[in-house]
């Protein structure tokens, strides 16, 4: 934030401020309009304003910044000073209006002294008479002394005056009578002595060429114009020439005389090409003041282009256009090699002798030149040498004056601006370079046209008083001083016994009524002269106020302000000021009074506030005139916006908070670089801030706040700064080239305030990819010269890409091409393979080289090939693309490939053996596929790689689908990886079966598959669990058969018990059974008659259950059925059923049960 510490107050609050006032109406005399208000006097100080300790709270920190930026002021304020009319200083009844600094005492720019001075001077010059007065007349307008006219306008002559009676104008020509009535064209406006001559009737106005002086005449006196020197533009056409070709040795110097036609005025001067190309210059080729264009040394590339002086003329504003010199430059290097333009020995490179300078312009070792006061002095050197000689500039026996200084045209110009008498003396250049320097001494010699000590000025009297006439003047050499009276010497005028000439001086004693008079002093040398015009009025006149009565002034605290109130009278009144009708006279303290009668409060405070009286008194009487003076508090910036960085497409906010009297009409308004802010589409303006969105690089810049009121304004500034992508690099050149290097030097674009972190070197062939550009290599940002490696018969091309944070630069122009010689192939292409498009053949491929890599012209491949792991003849052929097709290849067979490169300068390195195969096929079926099943949960597949694969495998392939009976379930499909061989189907119920149907897969697709099927359920599983299976006929009529046959053998089996036979009792010791009995492993015994031994073990019940024994001694379990009940005799009551089958001689085979139960089991 930078912090603008001046201040301007402006006019009043809906009142309109009086005109600017000129010079002659500071003091005495009348406005032509009076004014409502007071205008403005710009007296400016420093440390005057303390701040408040309101706006001191409020700005904690803020003071410091505006000490330390008070110092100076910027462009914006002279702006807003202008217009505010600060540098018209002076008017009727004025107060400051100028900015004021309220901080510590800074040094002010040198036109704000200017301007302090002149007001101050205003303040004490003589009262003017007003217009409803009698008085002489005073010259208010004419034209400039060399008056050059276009000749295809009009021409006029200005010459305005004012005076009572009105003055009446006559003019001279070459110091004789101008009769205007004799002559058509020539005639005079209404009302003023301006002369208008008019040839649209015709006419040549070279014929009305001469010196003019105009006459304004009343009553009272004759005041006259400068002498007007006039002349018409001329633009003379450029001679008719035939230029022949300039000849010169590269090296030597060379100077192009341009001769322009004289014309007036001098043109303006410049060099171009006859295709109207500027000419480039630099330190070693340059344009002169006096306009032919020097080469300090001739170049061969000099030659490319033809030179053609052209004159631009002012008032025709036609172009002249001499013809062009072409150059014809001899030279020991014909090839014009861009690439040596900046070889660091440039000359040496090209063969140009080295040699010392010398001066091509002012010749010799010295000079002098003459020079006029407060004109510019423009010293100059030009020197040829190679290499082209650096320029430096001195003065002897001082420095040079830095405030004024400047150099122009590379050093070869020194300008000193607003010449004064000590910048006379020796001046000096130094021109020098490698091989040694030369220098010329310029002796400059300051002379000056009259110019003013004491100008003459109107002079007042009342009849009886005295006064005197003062004309001072000075120049070099001296100036003469000649007074006249009313235009005529004053030697010759009639005598005057109360008047007296003393020199410089005329004393007037006790003047009358008639010594009134227009008196002139004409001071002249060399150089030029100085007219003026001063008059003497005798009146007798009581004091009059000229300002409108009861005035309002409003003013800012802590201002110096001034009150005026212009009045009149003769003899002059003496002027007197009080406050709120107090009786004591204000002067002196905070306040002081000036001859004009101006007031001036030193330093507004609110007690100031008040009606102030000023009363005018002479010996004729009194006048008196009152101003109410209102202090306002002043506008103050608290909160000022800040300094910011912004990234480009961000959103950034300046603040500007205010603190003004609530009296007072706040107005806020933004300027961008000093320039009014056009608010657009991407910024809001508010009260107290400005927001500006998507921040672009256009918006960088200083963003100034300016609080203004009727009165006063404030203003604060603040830098934004936009970071964006830097600039693209320019100008590449081209150095140090070798066979597989060359030097790329650039100069970096602007980096929009963010660092270039890398350049990015990319480049562009026009043989294999023409118009692609191709990154080639990536150096740091603080470099701006690389050498890039080459590759052989590669004709480059190069640009540049800066990197900053925010993004990467436009790419630079291209560089200039260069083409390195070709070699053989150092590579061979890569990503080399073989691979079948079909099963009968194998495409081999690889990558092709580029043109960096191609080393030479016709660049092929030799492919050779033949089956891996055989003795056979590598087979090989020529290809100029980047694949070859091997046709009638066996079934996916290994192939040892090679890939070399070759060009017209031989072949690469002897390439790398890669392995590929020929085409692949179907692949055979999967081998043993095993379905195993642990549960009535899962299903376990497995299975090994087919026989025959035909290719890489990509995977398996898995159908399956459940079945019951006639029912089919919904179709499953898995894809396994290639190594996989194992696979578990979560079965969804227990008694489905699975079809399971599996292939192999390679990219030609799924070969032949192999199908197998889930093993079947157990029957009881499959009885209790599938209740369908009862509603099946097959199984009804299975279920009634075997209910009939165990319906018959139940019959049998009570036919048997009903026989009621006795079975044979054994005796009554009891034999049990001896492990030797057979039995059978399910669990039944066989009864044997043979020696009718009872059951030792378990009987097996109808219910299929097997009954434990209670009692070893027990006889109820050997009952064929039902509990067995005891005889009287002890005796059972029953009988065993024994049945001897013919397996009872075979040994210890089992035999069945006659049970039902059994039988059951056994058909099942």
């Amino acid at each position: 934030m930078r912090r603008l510490a001046a201040r301007g107050a402006a006019g009043d609050a809906g009142e309109v401020a009086a005109p600017a006032a000129d010079s002659t109406h500071c003091a005495q005399g009348r406005s032509p309009s009076p004014p409502r208000l007071i205008d403005v006097c710009a007296i400016w100080d420093t440390g005057v304003l303390p701040p408040t300790a309101d706006w001191k709270g409020a700005s904690s920190g803020v003071a410091g910044a505006r000490l330390n930026e008070a110092e100076t002021l910027s462009s914006i304020q002279e702006a807003q000073l202008e217009r505010l009319e600060v540098a018209t200083p002076c008017g009727p009844g004025s107060r400051e209006r100028g900015p004021v600094l309220r901080m510590a005492r800074q040094q002010l720019p040198p036109w704000v002294h200017a301007a302090i001075l002149l007001c101050l001077l205003s303040l004490g010059r003589a009262i003017e008479i007003p217009m409803d007065l009698s008085q002489p007349p005073t010259i208010t307008k004419q034209s400039v002394k060399d008056h050059i006219v276009d000749p295809r306008d009009n021409i006029l002559i200005e010459c305005e005056a004012k005076g009572n009676p009105a003055p009446s104008f006559h003019w001279t020509r070459n110091s004789r009578f101008f009769n205007i009535a004799k002559d058509p064209r020539v005639s005079m406006k209404r009302r003023s002595g301006t002369l208008v001559i008019d040839f649209r009737s015709g006419g040549r106005p070279e014929e009305y060429e001469g010196e003019y002086q105009c006459f304004a005449r009343n009553k009272f006196g004759t005041a006259l114009s400068n002498r007007i020197r006039l002349q018409v533009s001329k633009s003379p056409l450029w001679p008719k020439e035939n230029l022949d070709p300039v000849v010169v040795q590269e090296g030597a110097p060379l100077t192009l005389q341009c001769n322009p036609p004289p014309g007036l005025p001098s043109p303006v001067i410049f060099w171009m090409s006859s295709t109207m190309d500027p000419i480039t210059q630099d330190k070693r080729v340059s344009q002169g003041h006096n306009g032919d264009l020097y080469f300090s040394n001739v170049m061969l590339q000099d030659m490319q282009t033809d030179y053609s002086c052209n004159a631009r003329f002012h008032f025709t504003h036609t172009i002249q256009q001499k013809n062009a010199f072409t150059l014809k430059v001899l030279t020991n290097h014909p090839h014009n090699d861009s690439s040596l333009r900046n070889h660091p020995d440039m000359y040496s490179a090209r063969g140009v002798a080295e040699r010392t300078p010398s001066f091509m312009y002012p010749q010799g070792t010295a000079s002098s030149q003459m020079v006029l006061r407060g004109m510019d002095l423009l010293l100059e050197c030009i020197a040829s040498g190679v290499p082209t000689p650096d320029i430096a500039w001195y003065k002897k026996g001082g420095d040079l004056p830095s405030d004024k200084a400047k150099f122009e045209n590379f050093n070869k110009a020194l300008r000193i601006t607003n010449v004064s008498e000590e910048d006379s003396g020796e001046y000096f250049c130094l021109a020098s370079n490698k091989m040694g320097s030369i220098r010329h001494t310029i002796s400059v010699r300051v002379k000056a046209a009259p110019y003013w000590l004491d100008e003459p000025k109107n002079l007042i009297l009342a009849p009886g008083e005295d006064g005197r006439l003062v004309c001072r003047a000075s120049g070099n050499p001296k100036p003469t001083i000649q007074w006249m009276v009313n235009g005529e010497p004053l030697q010759s005028a009639p005598p005057n016994p109360n008047r007296e000439v003393a020199g410089d001086t005329i004393i007037f004693r006790d003047t009358q009524i008639s010594s009134r008079a227009v008196y002139q002093c004409n001071t002249s040398n060399e150089h030029g002269y100085l007219l003026a015009n001063a008059f003497v009025s005798v009146l007798d006149v009581p004091p009059r106020m000229l300002s409108p009565r009861n005035q309002l002034i409003r003013v800012i605290l802590y201002n110096r302000t001034r009150l005026d109130c212009p009045f009149f009278g003769s003899p002059i009144p003496t002027l007197r000021w009080f406050k709120n009708g107090q009786g004591s006279n204000l002067d002196g303290g905070n306040y002081h009074v000036y001859e004009n009668g101006s007031l001036e409060i030193k330093m507004i405070h609110k007690e100031d506030q008040g009606i102030y009286t000023c009363v005018a008194t002479n010996i004729l009487g009194k006048a008196e005139n009152q101003v109410r003076l209102e202090v306002k508090d002043p506008t103050r910036i608290f909160r000022m916006p800040e300094d910011q960085v912004a990234k480009r497409g961000t959103t950034v906010q300046l603040e500007c908070r205010v603190k003004h009297d609530p009296s007072l009409k706040l107005t806020v308004s933004w300027l961008k670089d000093d320039e009014p802010l056009y608010i657009g589409n991407r910024m809001k303006k508010e009260d107290d801030s400005l927001t500006i969105f998507g921040v672009a690089e256009r918006d960088q810049g200083s963003y100034t706040c300016v609080a203004s009121t009727e009165l006063d304004q404030d203003l604060a500034k603040a830098y934004l700064t936009v970071l964006g992508r830097p600039d693209r690099p320019r100008d590449l050149e081209l150095t140090d080239l070798a066979e597989r290097s060359v030097r790329l030097t650039w100069i970096p674009g602007d980096d929009n305030n963010s660092p270039i972190t890398d350049y990015v070197v990319q480049f562009e062939e026009d043989q294999f990819q023409p118009g692609v550009w191709h990154d080639h290599s990536k150096f740091p940002g603080s470099v701006n010269s690389a050498v890039l490696q080459l590759s052989p018969y590669v004709n480059y091309q190069f640009r540049v890409i800066a990197i900053n944070e925010v993004g990467s630069s436009h790419p630079s122009l291209p560089s200039e091409r260069y083409r390195t010689s070709g070699a053989p192939p150092e590579s061979n292409p890569a990503d080399v393979k073989g691979e079948g498009t079909r099963k009968n053949n194998m495409e081999i491929t690889w990558t092709p080289m580029n043109a960096t890599s191609a080393f030479g012209p016709n660049l092929r491949y030799i492919v050779k090939w033949r089956r891996r792991e055989t003795r056979e003849s590598w087979n090989n052929v020529t290809v100029w693309g980047s694949r070859y097709v091997v046709g009638q290849t066996p079934v996916y067979v290994p192939y040892e490939i090679r890939v070399q490169a070759e060009n017209d300068f031989g072949k690469g390195p002897e390439p790398d053996t890669v392995i590929g195969y020929s085409g692949e096929d179907l692949p055979s079926a999967p081998r043993r596929f095993r379905v195993r099943q642990p549960n009535l949960e899962t299903i376990n597949l497995e299975w090994d790689h087919p026989e025959h694969p035909n290719g890489i495998l990509t995977g398996y392939t898995l159908r399956y689908v459940p079945f019951n009976g006639t029912k089919v379930g919904k179709q499953i499909v898995e894809n396994f990886s290639p190594n996989q061989t194992k696979f578990t189907v979560q079965r969804a119920d227990p008694v489905s079966r699975y079809r399971f149907t599996l292939s192999a897969r390679t990219q030609v697709g799924s070969g032949e598959a192999v199908t197998e099927e889930s093993p079947a359920p157990p029957n009881e599983a499959y009885t209790n669990n599938q209740a369908d299976i009862a509603t099946q006929g097959w199984f009804i009529g299975l279920m009634c058969a075997i209910a009939l046959l165990v319906l018959i053998l139940l019959i049998v089996c009570f036919i048997k018990r009903s026989r009621g036979g006795k079975y044979p009792v054994r005796e009554k010791k009891d034999v049990p059974l001896g492990p030797e009995d057979p039995k059978e492993e399910d669990g039944s015994f066989d009864y044997s008659d043979e020696d009718n031994k009872p059951l030792q073990g378990s009987q097996t019940s109808l219910d299929g259950t097997i009954k434990q024994q209670e009692s070893d001694d027990s006889l109820v379990d050997y009952g064929e059925g039902g509990e067995g009940q005891f005889n009287e005799d002890g005796s059972f009551i029953g009988q065993y059923t024994v049945k001897k089958d013919k397996e009872e001689t075979e040994g210890n085979e089992s035999s069945e049960a006659t049970s039902p139960v059994n039988a059951i089991y056994s058909l099942a």
